[in-house]
């Protein structure tokens, strides 16, 4: 009784029988995906597919996860995007009809794919779903795991009325097994595979492979069934050495020979140092044959290639092969990710020897104080001993402690400054330098690959800038790498310092002011040379001036102290009449001052006229203008001699604009900020006043700022109609920056005005600024110009080879490039991309080089151009698979098939022939009769890859059943044997 009274005696397990398992609930989740992805039903009516519309035509996928239990799938649906007929095809369409997978099984209009996925290939599917398992699940190799998924499928296709086949993946996933299902009204196809390392001997044939055929189908009651056969062999070339590659690598060696100019170091290399193509497959099809028109069994085959009525080509390229272009641009982008600093590149030695030269130089200074009979005094002499002083350096530097050779160091910098080349005096080299500027400014500014520097910003293709960045990646590549590098800009700087301490123009930049659409390393070089030239006018005007004072002084007698006389106020004048611009009249001596003190000028002119003159007191003069006058007398409004504004760079634009946002919105900010601004304008109010005594700010204006003036036509106390003027309204607000400039002025002519442009300040600025550049920082400036090449160098070799593709690849990667390259932060992994797109271009155009070469593209014996040669060879770049017209009679055929006898041939000189035809395994013996030769070596090799496709209609599985599609797909390798099978039953009675 204790026992029935307890209460967990009581509780009974029940276990409900209607719980989904994890298996249904596969199931059911197989059938929301094929609902959601619309699969059910009969299958929609489409087009047949077109010949070749496998391989042209757009493949579509959907793909999403399934899970069994704990165990991870993907489901993905595979299928051509074709149009279809219409909602009429639909209505036509029969309840019994075959599922459009099974009317695929029997399309021979695109056998043999060369692209698509290998289950389109073995069933010539254009629509069907496969399960595999997930990214780190185990494979299914479990018999009985592969049946009850198998199961499932079949389950979820009955139950959705899915007619599209699905797949499941079993074995390892490098074996490519599937097995599959495909269900329609009364119908079912069986997808069914097998796959062996090796041929077994009875089926290393045809007829072996039909013997298999028909016993699986079961027509042994139908020994005269006709059997549709479609076959395809692959024969595959490697050894090209009968061809010599065209492109040689360059020995650059030679570049050291007597002839080491602008050709060799103005031109970036390019093509292939190896064969790009490694591979030339040729697959040879038959069709369409019966079983009684070809024999092929192990005694006897009529499968000759060159008798095959299709021949179709493909090419291997080589994995990465190594080209020149690409190597110098990888090893350029390389040097721009560098850190190191110059003194840490050349080491203590060259640190110590600079040191050296600094001691040098202080021993050349010193020297100035030594007697004038010891030291002539002449106005270079600084700058003559400093650079005889740096030359005895280089000259006592070690060979082995020399980064660059001295040869080559040479050589580069004759190149960058080939007006070094004839020894001049310096009064010719000033004067043929600023020619040697001005090339290349007509008839390539019109050309658009000239004018490429303005979308990249780097600088044109004949200036200094360029030239050093193809010097600077020759260097780097083959010279010495970062240490060369370093030398030669080290180098490169001293040369610039030497020219400007010489007044000698910088070779191969134009003239004029920064050109901001440059990069901003030959914006610098402008600027130098911008100074160098103020510096060579004042220098220039200097000795004019003192020629001037001293005829003065021999025709006036001179003084007993051989001073020369002052300069008169009229002589000021006519000289000022001449038009020479202001740094022209600077009378400064000592170019580290920037201006002359005023002390000690006489603006009061000697001669007649004194104080009362307004003529002579006029300094600065160009010339009258538009007949004004002035307004508070009847003397001409004279254009002023002004000083040009200063030139800039981009970096100093910027730091200006910085420095000008950070005075803020304030009145206070805003009025100075106002006043650094009118520097420029309060030297035009000085000259303006000097060159028109009595002036008043409304003269000014009406030079300066004409719509500022406005004049009305009033009439005056006597009735007569009068011209009058006034400022305009802005010109009257009160604190007007203009009224406050106007009454600060003095009266003072552009030559004794502070300069606006300090040309020395400037020019040793553009030199630190050089001498501080890492070699790193100078790879980055010289980037843009590198890619400027490149991209210039591979159209001129697309020019060549005329690829329309690579030319289209050139047009994007141009535009890449100019947003590339245009911010002043570049990103560096997009730029190793875009540098990785070049060198594919390099690559295509290098395989379009070898495939010419191999092809004998140009002119036949007869003479006859050979443009099919030459759309078949371009087709192999761009196309999977390629048609020879003509099979092996055609002139593509031809060359292919002497291109396999030369191989077979030189085969045979280095190999014994028994050997060579002797096969890895007994039971892949070719017994064959020789093919399109009577010699004992064959024309073609054993064929890598034979692909044997069976098809024909059958009733199973009884005789009476409806006649189904079957379809056996063979693949024979040297270590592959795999038989896809799809063979269909008729359900209805089964």
């Amino acid at each position: 009784m204790a026992a029935d009274n307890d209460p967990e005696s009581e509780v009974f397990e029940i276990t409900d029988f209607t719980t989904a398992s994890e298996w249904e609930r596969f199931v059911s989740r197989v059938e929301e995906v094929l609902n959601d992805w619309k699969l059910t039903g009969n299958s929609a009516v489409k087009l047949s597919p077109e010949k070749g519309e496998y391989t042209s035509g757009t493949w579509g996928e959907h793909s999403q996860d399934i899970h069994f239990a704990d165990f991870k799938f993907f489901i993905t649906h595979y299928f051509l995007k074709q149009d279809c007929e219409g909602d009429d095809g639909k209505d036509k369409l029969e309840e019994d009809a075959l599922p459009m997978a099974m009317q695929d099984l029997l399309c021979m209009n695109n056998d043999f794919p060369p692209r698509a996925h290998c289950l389109v290939r073995w069933y010539g599917l254009r629509e069907f779903v496969v399960i595999s398992p997930g990214a780190n699940c185990e494979a299914i190799i479990s018999e009985s795991k592969c049946n009850l998924l198998l199961s499932s499928i079949s389950i979820s296709l009955a139950n959705s009325g899915c007619q599209v086949p699905i797949f499941v993946q079993i074995q390892q996933k490098w074996r490519r097994m599937y097995s599959g299902e495909c269900q329609g009204p009364g119908v079912r196809t069986d997808f069914e595979m097998v796959q062996l390392r090796k041929v077994p001997s009875q089926y290393n044939h045809l007829s072996g492979l039909l013997d298999i055929f028909k016993s699986k189908i079961g027509c042994t009651m139908f020994p005269s069934l006709p059997v549709n056969i479609a076959i395809r062999f692959t024969y595959i070339l490697q050894d090209w050495q009968q061809h010599s590659w065209p492109q040689q690598p360059p020995d650059f060696d030679t570049l050291l020979g007597g002839e080491v100019g602008g050709v060799e170091f103005g031109k970036l290399p390019f093509g292939a140092c190896e064969e790009p193509i490694s591979e030339l497959h040729l697959a040879t099809t038959w069709p369409h044959l019966t079983e009684g028109i070809v024999v092929d069994n192990d005694v006897y085959s009529d499968l000759d290639p060159l008798q095959a009525p299709h021949w179709s080509v493909r090419v291997r390229a080589a994995e990465n092969p190594q080209c020149l272009l690409g190597d110098f641009l990888t090893e350029f982008f390389k040097l721009c990710c560098r850190k190191e600093s110059t003194e840490e590149v050349l080491g203590r030695g060259l640190t110590e020897e600079e040191g050296k030269e600094n001691n040098d130089i202080s021993s050349a200074l010193s020297k100035l104080t030594e007697p004038a009979a010891a030291v002539p005094i002449t106005k270079l002499s600084v700058s003559n001993m400093v650079h005889t002083a740096r030359k005895h350096i280089r000259r006592h530097r070690r060979i082995d402690e020399s980064p660059l050779n001295t040869d080559v160091l040479n050589s580069v910098l004759l190149y960058l400054f080939p007006d070094a080349a004839v020894e001049k005096s310096p009064d010719n080299i000033k004067n043929k330098t600023p020619q040697s500027n001005s090339f290349g400014t007509t008839k390539q500014d019109k050309n658009s690959d000239y004018n490429l520097f303005l979308q990249l910003k780097s600088a044109p293709s004949d200036s200094l800038t360029y030239r050093l960045a193809l010097c600077v990646c020759l260097v780097n590549y083959n010279y010495g790498g970062l240490r060369a590098v370093a030398h030669l800009w080290q180098e490169f700087v001293l040369e610039l310092r030497f020219r400007w301490e010489n007044n000698h123009l910088i070779y191969g930049l134009t003239e004029g002011p920064p050109d901001l659409r440059c990069c901003l390393l030959h914006q610098k070089l402008q600027m130098l040379n911008c100074c160098i030239e103020r510096k060579r006018a004042r220098d220039e005007a200097r000795k004019a001036s003192d020629g001037n004072k001293e005829r003065e002084r021999r025709v006036s007698g001179g003084t007993h102290n051989n001073r020369p006389a002052p300069e008169s106020a009229s002589a000021a004048s006519a000289s000022a009449s001449q038009g020479k611009s202001w740094d022209s009249w600077s009378d400064s001596e000592d170019e580290f001052f920037e201006c002359l003190s005023d002390q000690g000028e006489i603006e009061a002119p000697h001669g007649e006229g004194g104080k009362d003159s307004s003529k002579n007191k006029a300094e600065g003069r160009l010339h009258p203008y538009n007949n004004m006058t002035l307004l508070n007398s009847t003397e001409p409004l004279y254009v002023p001699v002004t000083q040009e504004p200063a030139p800039m760079t981009e970096d100093l634009l910027e730091e200006q604009s910085e420095v000008l946002a950070k005075l803020g919105t304030s009145a206070e900010g805003t009025h100075l900020r106002a006043r650094m601004q009118s520097a420029c304008l309060l030297s035009d109010m000085e000259s303006f006043k000097a060159a028109n005594p009595g002036c008043v700010l409304e003269d000014f204006v009406r030079w300066y700022s004409p719509r500022d003036y406005v004049e009305e036509e009033v009439v005056d106390e006597k009735g007569n109609t009068v011209v009058r003027g006034e400022l305009s309204a802005r010109m009257k607000i009160p604190g007007n920056m203009w009224v406050e400039a106007w009454e600060t002025a003095r009266i003072t002519p552009a030559r004794r005005q502070k300069r606006l442009f300090d040309d020395t300040k400037e020019a040793e600025k553009v030199l630190h600024y050089l001498a501080m550049q890492k070699p790193a920082e100078l790879a980055r400036h010289l980037l843009p110009c590198i890619i400027h090449a490149a991209i210039l160098k591979l159209k001129e070799e697309e020019l060549v080879e005329d690829i329309p593709s690579v030319k289209k690849n050139i047009q994007q990667a141009t535009s890449q490039a100019s947003k590339l390259l245009h911010p002043p932060n570049h990103d560096y992994k997009k730029l190793e991309d875009f540098i990785n797109q070049l060198m594919t271009t390099e690559t295509v155009i290098t395989q379009a080089r070898s495939l010419k070469a191999k092809f004998a593209i140009g002119e036949d014996e007869k003479g006859e151009s050979t443009d099919e040669l030459e759309k078949f060879v371009s087709s192999l770049l761009e196309e999977p698979e390629v048609v020879v017209m003509g099979a092996g009679q055609g002139p593509a055929g031809s060359i292919i098939h002497k291109l396999f006898i030369n191989a077979q041939r030189l085969a045979d000189f280095t190999t014994d022939e028994a050997a060579l035809l002797a096969p890895v395994d007994d039971e892949l013996v070719f017994d064959r009769k020789p093919t399109g030769s009577s010699s004992k070596v064959p024309d073609f090799p054993p064929p890598a890859g034979r692909e044997i496709l069976l098809r024909t209609c059958v009733p199973r599985p009884a005789p009476y059943s409806k006649a189904l599609p079957q379809r056996l797909f063979c693949v024979l390798m040297r270590d592959e044997f795999r038989l896809a099978g799809a063979f269909s039953s008729d359900t209805s009675f089964f």
